[in-house]
């Protein structure tokens, strides 16, 4: 089930900048926002060669995993999961994500954080075909040049009335795919998730223009990282508008543009369209974390 995809009024401030948010969270039920748009080729190409088995990479509460596991029962592919934390294996039940995605068949291969970091090796590759046979692997967070075709097909013709376009960042793929559909008088903004100027050369690899920036002031500590400022806004959101905001990406670039706009950021009578990449299944896993710090939840109705 696809449901279509539209941007939402969010409101219109006092200096007339005006936003929007493009409801890419409703694209799918279970591979919703940019995965799904990263993996559409990917998917394609996987069977155009043959392929019957999907690999990928992932953290414990991974959207991409989640996404995949379920691409692949969807579409006729076995997945497997490379995890990054070996201590994961005994806590699958606990985790919802992991759980979600061995409930849709996925197989897991829980590495140690110090042999996950090699993952992108050839030797390390030629390992995991030896161990599992023959597969199409698909990078940590699906970012290729195929996920960025993808991500292209965000932007719609009707989007150029748009001055500005923004997204969360995490490892660059969707913000590429943006830039390279972006009109010559916009301006992409991506907000990180996480710390570290390792982004702008990964997005420099697959940007075709040069009309966007990062701003890095809103990541909150780092990836994954939150705080009660943050909750109490995405809840203050949710309420306001009915739309869930997850606290790893949406969550923090939201809160970055709300912040900009009080600060003037933004020119008079300014369009703002924000693309909601989805990742609300996260929200379950995050907040078992904050009940567990004693810290107040997201509210959230998924």
């Amino acid at each position: 089930m696809i449901i279509d995809v539209f941007n939402q009024k969010i409101t219109e401030f006092s200096n007339d900048v005006s936003l929007y948010i493009k409801r890419e969270d409703l694209i799918h039920p279970f591979i919703s926002g940019n995965k799904y748009r990263k993996l559409k080729y990917n998917l394609i190409k996987a069977k155009e060669e043959g392929q019957t088995t999907l690999l990928t990479f992932g953290g414990a509460f991974s959207n991409h995993i989640a996404a995949v596991a379920f691409a692949g029962k969807e579409y006729g592919f076995k997945t497997i999961g490379v995890i990054r934390g070996e201590e994961l294996s005994s806590k699958i039940n606990e985790n919802p994500t992991l759980l979600f995605a061995q409930e849709n068949g996925m197989q897991f291969y829980f590495e140690t954080r110090e042999n996950y970091r090699n993952k992108d090796s050839e030797n390390y590759i030629n390992n995991l075909k030896s161990l599992f046979g023959n597969f199409y692997l698909i990078p940590e967070g699906g970012t290729n040049k195929l996920a960025i075709q993808g991500c292209e097909e965000i932007l719609t013709a009707e989007d150029s009335t748009f001055d500005y376009i923004c997204c969360s960042v995490g490892t660059g793929g969707t913000i590429s795919g943006l830039i390279n559909a972006s009109s010559a008088h916009q301006k992409v903004i991506g907000f990180p998730a996480l710390n570290g100027g390792f982004l702008k050369d990964e997005i420099s690899k697959f940007a075709n223009n040069k009309n966007w920036e990062l701003i890095e002031d809103y990541t909150f500590g780092g990836y994954a990282k939150t705080s009660n400022e943050l909750i109490e806004f995405i809840n203050s959101f949710h309420y306001r508008t009915k739309i869930p905001l997850d606290p790893v990406y949406t969550g923090k670039m939201m809160f970055g543009i709300d912040d900009l706009i009080k600060k003037n950021y933004f020119p008079r009578g300014s369009k703002i369209l924000a693309i909601h990449t989805g990742g609300l299944q996260g929200i379950s896993g995050m907040n078992m974390k904050l009940e567990n710090k004693k810290l107040q939840k997201i509210k959230f109705d998924g």
